[in-house]
């Protein structure tokens, strides 16, 4: 399962606050981030930087993390806050050093980096207390939006992965089509 990416030339599909908030506001993420004015913030899987935008104005720096530079090429003509740095990185190889990030976040992209490598790495990079909130399709989904449904985590599945990563899960609502975790290190 897994691993699938979502395709470059179809990025303009990502800057559809219509579709993209009906799954997650961005008042949902803030108050699951729950941030600092000073915090530094990943977004795993950034894409075309929809909601990188959102987090942004409520963060000392985020990092906008994509497999696909073409979708930072697209991000760029858009037009990127100050505080973002673009990043081209796996999820489960990321730039930083240990305990740099304060917080993460994954909007409808767990699935294309779900293992335990990455996990590791997302643990790794966070600072004592970080939180992690995971938004993804959950597997429950009918598969009409977002990934086929043999392509998703039930949100036991994410939550259970966190938790042997030494994760401790603090909030987690399965909707429709989608869950949501809070996660934060034990």
């Amino acid at each position: 399962m897994g691993h699938h990416t979502f395709d470059a030339e179809r990025a303009d599909k990502l800057e559809e606050a219509e579709q993209r908030y009906r799954f997650v506001s961005a008042e949902e993420l803030l108050w699951a981030l729950s941030l600092s004015p000073d915090d530094t913030v990943a977004d795993l899987g950034s894409g075309t930087g929809f909601f990188t935008d959102d987090v942004a104005p409520h963060a000392g720096a985020v990092y906008a993390v994509d497999l696909q530079a073409a979708m930072h090429e697209y991000y760029r003509e858009k037009g990127v806050p100050e505080n973002v740095d673009l990043v081209t990185s796996d999820v489960s190889d990321l730039p930083f050093d240990d305990g740099d990030v304060d917080a993460a976040f994954s909007t409808m992209t767990y699935h294309e980096f779900a293992s335990d490598e990455a996990i590791a790495e997302i643990r790794r990079s966070l600072a004592p207390n970080g939180r992690l909130v995971i938004v993804d399709w959950a597997a429950t989904g009918t598969g009409e939006a977002g990934p086929p449904v043999e392509e998703r985590y039930s949100a036991d599945e994410a939550a259970d992965a966190l938790r042997a990563a030494g994760f401790e899960i603090e909030h987690a609502a399965v909707r429709p089509e989608t869950f949501l975790l809070i996660a934060t290190l034990e």
